[in-house]
């Protein structure tokens, strides 16, 4: 999953970012509301954590205004506050959840979880030929044997099984996988990719991850 995490704590953003990014999940963190929102209303995420009381824009006014642009992405509201009426009020902005500080992580992940399942964000495979991801497991297998890969190899190939017959660029890739503040100018897409190949091509007899000269990469529908 992409996850947009606005929270102005330094301290509990670098906690979050880094578990959320051990569970393979892509992450874009923003320090107040306004830059919040600027991403919210012009990224594709499947997943907003929103701090409540923010600077420049509260997380209240943040939800509010992405549910007025017709934005559907599921929202977690995490906040100090724990009276009722600020519970509501976060409900009636448009979030689908509400985690008061301090939290268990595991509690966190599970609630994530739950919300992928009822927004259906997760399915359980992604199938190329033979290859087979399991989303929940996380694992990756070709007939009954498992692929041993590393995080980002695993991210990777699942954004390209996401978007199997699309050619992306490697700007695509690397908002999806890294996340938007990785340096545009690095070559790591193309690293990883050549990663994948050298484990996958062998069980294909073919270079399943076509390069698109000028455009990108492009795994073919098979």
């Amino acid at each position: 999953m992409k996850i947009l995490l606005v929270e102005d704590d330094v301290h509990i953003a670098g906690f979050i970012k880094k578990g959320l990014e051990e569970e393979y999940h892509v992450v874009d963190a923003a320090e107040d509301g306004d830059e919040g929102l600027e991403l919210a209303l012009t990224g594709e995420y499947d997943l907003i954590v929103l701090d409540i009381m923010l600077p420049k824009v509260s997380g209240i006014d943040v939800c509010k205004r992405i549910r007025k642009e017709r934005i559907q992405t599921p929202v977690i509201m995490l906040t100090a506050k724990e009276a009722v009426k600020d519970k509501v009020r976060g409900f009636e902005a448009g979030a689908d959840d509400y985690l008061t500080k301090p939290f268990a992580f595991d509690e966190f992940l599970a609630r994530i979880r739950a919300i992928s399942r009822r927004k259906r964000l997760e399915v359980m495979d992604l199938t190329f030929g033979d290859l087979r991801l399991d989303v929940i497991s996380r694992r990756v297998f070709y007939g009954d044997t498992e692929i041993i890969l590393r995080p980002k190899e695993y991210a990777l190939l699942n954004y390209l099984l996401h978007n199997q017959g699309r050619v992306l660029s490697r700007t695509q890739i690397l908002e999806n996988v890294w996340g938007y503040q990785y340096d545009p100018s690095t070559n790591v897409v193309d690293v990883y990719v050549r990663n994948l190949r050298e484990k996958l091509n062998p069980l294909f007899d073919s270079n399943i991850i076509r390069t698109v000269r000028g455009m990108g990469y492009m795994l073919e529908d098979s």
